[in-house]
C-alpha cells in the first residue's frame, strides 16, 4: 500500500505526533504491570502446575506471538509471488483462448 507525502500545511493525525504515541506506550506498559500485579492477588483455578507461575500467561503469550512472526517469516519464503503473477496467468490464458 503506498503512503502519499503530507503536504506542508496539511494537518497531522493522532499517531503522527510523537507525543501520543509516547503516551499511548505509557497507558500500554501502565495496564501490563497493572495485569501482572492482579496476578498476585487474583486466585486462579488452575489445570496444571504450570499455569500457577507468576505471569505464566504473559509470558506464553509472548512467547507465542514471536513463534507465528518467525513461522510467517519462513512461510513468506515459498508462499512469496511475483508482483505480476496474476498478470502474467490472465496474459497466458487470453493467449490461449485465442488461439482456440
Amino acid at each position: 500500500m503506498a503512503h502519499k507525502k503530507k503536504q506542508p500545511n496539511e494537518p497531522q493525525d493522532f499517531f503522527d505526533k510523537p507525543k501520543n504515541i509516547q503516551w499511548i506506550l505509557r497507558i500500554f506498559y501502565g495496564l501490563s504491570f497493572i495485569l501482572v500485579m492482579l496476578d498476585f492477588v487474583v486466585d486462579r483455578h488452575t489445570e496444571s502446575q504450570v499455569e500457577e507461575l507468576t505471569a505464566f500467561y504473559a509470558v506464553y503469550g509472548f512467547v507465542a506471538c514471536v513463534i507465528l512472526v518467525i513461522l510467517a517469516a519462513q512461510m513468506r519464503k515459498f508462499l512469496m509471488r511475483d508482483e505480476d503473477y496474476y498478470q502474467k496467468i490472465s496474459a497466458t490464458n487470453t493467449q490461449e483462448e485465442v488461439k482456440d
